[in-house]
This record gives C-alpha cells, structure tokens and sequence, in this order.
C-alpha cells in the first residue's frame, strides 16, 4: 500500500495551528506533519508533499524574537525552487513574498480584524485553488502588517477593500493568502478582547459579522483547502 501524502505545517505560534485545516486534509488522506518552530524544523522538505507556513505576530525576518525563522525560510525557498504546493497563511504568505522579493510592511495602512470580504481577481478566478471563493467570499483576518509589493513573476489572485495583495502564487503552486481559511468564527471568541477595544473594535460586533457569514466563509473555506489537497495528492502520485 501506498504512503498517505504528507504535509508539513509550520506553526509559528502555538495558538495560531492548523485548526480546520488540519481535520480537512485529513478527511482527503493527506498526513499533516505539524512542526511548532520554536523546537525545531526539518532540514529540507523531502519526504513531504505539500507545506503550509501558519501565521503568527512576526514579520518574516523577525529573528530576534523567532530564531526559526531562518529555517523557515529556508524551506521556502526549497518550495519555491520545486514549486512544492504550498499555502502561506498571514504571516506565511508574507514569508514567502518576503522570501521571494517581495515587499512587507509593518503596522502599514489599515488593520484588517474579523470577517472581510475577499475579491478574486479575474487570474484568481480561473486559479485551481483561489476559484473556490468565486467572485468574493467572506474570510477571517487578524493583520496589521502587509505585503506592500509582490515578489516579480507572481500573479495577484485576489484583494480587499482595504488591502491589494490578499492572495498570489509563484509558479504554479506555492500561494499565499493574508486571510485565514483555516480560522472559523468561533475562533474569534478566543482574541484578546481588550486589545480590540484598545483598537477601537466592538469585539460584539466582530462576533456577529462573523457569525452571520460563517455557513458561506466555511463553505469557501473549505473548498479552498480541499483543492490545496488535491494539488498535494497529485503531487504525491507523481512521486511515487
């Protein structure tokens, strides 16, 4: 019998892990390798068939606080190289820009908290993974630093109304989205309600928006992890 597909997925914040990602591609067969990086990451990708970089409050270079960063990094690159299928999340997907050429900013232009409407470009469209969100979808978000230029070659796949580069690919496999499929509403309960107040966020508010578009944001989600999946398992046979 064949080896299940295997992922690697950095978490770069303890409380920031796969959540519904994790039970998603579990449910295609994929095997999800999670590595926290504050105690260590594999050398190189090989043996693995997918990799997804998680969020957390760094910026890609932030190796005073996160030492593992370089390692990360490092892996990227590797992605990139191999055009490995790869999904950044947040802070992944400003890595891999980073990674690549690309351009990120801290604390730069609007925050963007909660429940947000994320716009495919017409490229995002027709792309194998952004499509599930049609035209637009409802995603999660929880940024304030941004990628402010994409790295040269890659391909714009979706915005906000707030913030231009919400999702891009290198290749034809490694993307990067700044919103958070793998985060549900519910999840919002669990931030730090002061410091949105200090923010000036109505956390309620934050709360019922989200709620109110759940059944469609899980729906997109969803569909946008799968296909992720799907790219792995392909790549997986390829392989063999």
């Amino acid at each position: 019998m064949a080896a299940s597909p295997r992922v690697l997925a950095v978490v770069n914040s303890a409380s920031s892990g796969p959540r519904r990602l994790g039970a998603w591609l579990a449910a295609q067969g994929i095997d999800v390798v999670e590595r926290l990086g504050e105690d260590g990451l594999p050398d190189s990708l090989e043996g693995f068939d997918g990799l997804v970089l998680l969020g957390g409050g760094l910026m890609p270079d932030d190796y005073e606080k996160a030492a593992w960063l370089h390692d990360e990094r490092r892996l990227t690159e590797q992605a990139i190289e191999l055009d490995l299928p790869t999904l950044g999340i947040c802070l992944g997907a400003q890595i891999i820009a980073d990674v690549a050429g690309g351009e990120v900013r801290a604390c730069f232009g609007e925050k963007e908290r909660g429940s947000t409407v994320i716009r495919a470009t017409p490229e995002g469209r027709n792309d194998p993974v952004l499509s599930a969100l049609g035209t637009c979808a409802p995603m999660i978000e929880n940024h304030e630093d941004q990628i402010t230029r994409l790295p040269t070659g890659a391909v714009l796949l979706a915005s906000s109304d707030a913030v231009r580069n919400q999702a891009f690919v290198i290749g034809s496999h490694v993307r990067g989205v700044q919103f958070h499929p793998e985060a549900a509403a519910a999840n919002l309960a669990t931030w730090d309600d002061a410091a949105l107040r200090g923010e000036g966020y109505d956390v309620a508010a934050l709360i019922a928006t989200a709620d109110a578009a759940d059944e469609e944001n899980t729906r997109a989600s969803r569909l946008l992890i799968e296909a992720f999946g799907d790219e792995v398992r392909a790549r997986a046979l390829v392989t063999l």
